[in-house]
């Protein structure tokens, strides 16, 4: 069997390899749908380690296969690999070059973790008891997303029986990870509407029909869907994040359009939410003389992790990081497309701890500055793969 000393000290002296992939990944992020360059890569760093993959499941996604000495069960372990579309701030040897794109999210984290989680298992295989599948997803921060896609493609063999993925929070110490074994994250769905009016000028109102006015009408009333109609004990966030009525101080505009995203933790009230907005997005844009065109993206379940399966992570997480490094977390609004793999197998996602304010790493996720303290690389690929050794082990 695999021992616990044996993964920390292999991820301890994998630790700049792991800077040196990470800082690579991060120079040259790519968009959802557009990994080609880093599936390449991590194709690289694969053959490099010795392991066996699979390319173009799903899209750019892979599998790779680490089989054990030892006759055991199968698990999955899965990454994702895009990046945002944001204009990096940072003013590091390691910033973004791709203008307008930027691993804002720690995708790059994932990615590494998994490719030294992988090495540290292969090189230790022989005590290995069982399989070990990594996966390495595209595209999950733009519904469909790649999840879907790579389960449609077979990228989990038939006998997985639990998938385990990690996700870096800014808010968590670098050293501790936390855990959650149950409802962790919400569903989301992304939101369209173009209010259309009549344009004219601004100086005749009465002429025209203004959609900025109708869209602010709009927006204040669907708010009133969450505080009025949801149930208090169901968290729900209606955010609109985008308005554009290409307009001018003395110009109103023939239309304006709004994008926003609906979150809940709660599948009824979800579907009865979405109904209501669209209802009252064409009733009240009708009822002030404009027209509303409404188009829904459905997004990402719920992610629920199986109570037993992230117990038992928990559990190896104490035995290899400590008592005191394992941390307890409520439900977030957070969405997640590794709710897809939940809804296959047995799975637990938790978080890894990247923050260190000492450094200024404190910046949320999605945001210009955003950025790790390396220093969790080596917890984090450690961790990935002795959950997955014991796992197996504790399977037997």
């Amino acid at each position: 069997m695999i021992e616990a000393d044996r993964v920390r000290a292999d991820a301890d002296q994998l630790q700049d390899k792991a800077i040196e992939i990470r800082r690579h990944l991060h120079t040259n992020p790519e968009l959802s749908f557009q990994e080609e360059r880093t599936a390449e890569y991590v194709a690289q760093r694969l053959q490099e380690a010795g392991i066996p993959f699979k390319s173009g499941v799903g899209g750019h996604g892979l599998v790779a296969t680490i089989s054990g000495g030892q006759p055991g069960g199968r698990i999955a372990l899965r990454a994702d690999m895009d990046a945002l579309p944001i204009q990096e701030l940072n003013e590091t040897d390691y910033a973004s070059c791709n203008p307008g794109v930027m691993h804002a999210c720690g995708h790059d984290a994932h990615t590494t973790c998994l490719l030294i989680a992988g090495e540290i298992l292969q090189k230790n295989r022989n005590g290995l008891a069982g399989t070990v599948d990594l996966v390495f997803q595209p595209a999950e921060e733009r519904a469909p997303g790649g999840a879907q896609a790579m389960l449609a493609d077979g990228a989990l063999h038939g006998d997985v029986s639990s998938v385990f993925g990690q996700h870096v929070n800014t808010e968590l110490p670098v050293g501790k990870v936390g855990f959650n074994d149950g409802l962790f994250m919400a569903s989301a769905d992304e939101i369209y509407i173009t209010v259309e009016g009549r344009g004219g000028h601004a100086a005749k109102p009465h002429q025209e029909i203004d959609p900025i006015v109708i869209a602010s009408h709009l927006i204040v009333a669907l708010q009133q869907i969450v505080s009025r109609n949801a149930d208090p004990t169901v968290p729900s966030v209606l955010s609109f994040g985008r308005i554009v009525g290409d307009g001018a101080a003395n110009v109103i505009p023939d239309q304006v359009m709004l994008a926003g995203t609906f979150r809940t933790i709660n599948e009824e009230w979800r579907a009865d939410a979405l109904n209501r907005i669209e209802r009252v997005s064409h009733s009240l844009v009708s009822a002030l003389g404009g027209v509303a065109h409404f188009d829904l993206v459905r997004g990402y379940p719920p992610l629920v992790n199986d109570e037993r399966t992230a117990r038992g992570a928990r559990e190896l997480a104490v035995e290899y990081l400590g008592e005191g490094a394992v941390v307890d977390l409520p439900p977030a609004m957070w969405a997640e497309d590794f709710a897809y793999f939940a809804q296959q197998r047995p799975s637990c996602f938790y978080n890894l701890g990247i923050r260190n304010e000492s450094r200024g790493i404190t910046y949320a996720v999605h945001t210009a500055r955003f950025d790790i303290d390396e220093a969790a690389l080596p917890v984090g690929a450690g961790l990935l793969a002795w959950i997955a050794a014991g796992t197996l082990r504790n399977s037997q």
